[in-house]
């Protein structure tokens, strides 16, 4: 039984070191670098796993993971500013993959804290549009990943020639319409790897950014998908055929190996292609 547990902070921090010239901090830390703070509301996401207690039903008692939580993440990050006021960032990029670390080994003795429960994962998002995820292995191998969001609207229709007419009806319903419908389509990014160690990140976001929106965001947004694209000529472009083309074209040119991608069709439908 796995237990997921939401908290948030508010908290300010700068990509800049005052040891480096601004010359070396841009290019360190690219756009990102200014000595002065921004802010972001985190969100972070605690899992834990274990069998429920035959007295409680719980596998843990929430108000004791809170008190934890509130203890070690919230009192030592909210309202601060990260370089400044949390130990271990004064000569530490405060990135989303250094601050997963950071609180991951603040939250090591969880287990014995809580009476046994094993610490699975962590899910840290800096904004509606960018997280990063820790997952604990019990070897000691974590894994870090970091997903980016990206948003195209395309039209397609869904129909097989080789069926009759009723045949395509039956299976593919309105979505059959001889002049096609439309998505906002939501895709999620998600590469992993190891972190830099001077920037703390695992990849160059805005060289994330410009592979993505040059392969598939410009490529596919305001087009027809059966139409326009060679790509799926003669293919039915079920939101399947098209995660798995997304996935095919973005794997061999990210900066980053491909982890996974999540493509939302709508806010019900959402299809996933991971990495063998």
């Amino acid at each position: 039984m796995r237990l997921v547990r939401r908290v948030a902070f508010s908290s300010g921090h700068r990509y800049w070191f005052a040891d480096l010239s601004p010359e070396e901090n841009r290019a360190r830390f690219g756009r990102w670098a200014s000595p002065y703070n921004h802010g972001h509301n985190y969100v972070l996401w605690v899992a834990i796993e274990g069998e429920p207690d035959p007295e409680t039903g719980m596998v843990v008692n929430i108000k004791d993971l809170d008190a934890i939580l509130q203890e070690r993440v919230v009192a030592r990050f909210d309202q601060k500013s990260i370089n400044d006021e949390v130990p271990g960032f004064a000569n530490r990029a405060p990135s989303l993959e250094n601050l997963l670390r950071s609180l991951r080994d603040e939250l090591a003795d969880l287990p014995a804290a809580l009476g046994g429960p094993r610490f699975v994962s962590l899910r840290l998002e800096e904004s509606p549009d960018l997280f990063a995820e820790l997952n604990l292995d019990p070897d000691g191998t974590d894994a870090m990943t970091l997903t980016r969001s990206y948003e195209f609207a395309a039209s397609h229709r869904l129909d097989n020639p080789a069926l009759s007419r009723d045949r395509n009806l039956s299976l593919y319903g309105k979505c059959n319409n001889p002049n096609g419908h439309g998505h906002n389509y939501v895709l999620e990014v998600t590469v992993g790897g190891e972190p830099d160690a001077e920037s703390g990140m695992l990849v160059d976001i805005e060289v994330l950014d410009r592979v993505v929106e040059r392969e598939i965001v410009d490529r596919y947004d305001h087009r027809n998908l059966n139409e326009d694209l060679e790509e799926f000529r003669g293919r039915i472009t079920t939101s399947e055929v098209v995660a798995r083309e997304i996935f095919r074209r973005l794997a061999p040119v990210l900066p980053a190996p491909l982890a996974r991608i999540r493509l939302f069709e709508t806010a019900r439908n959402v299809f996933e292609v991971t990495a063998s």
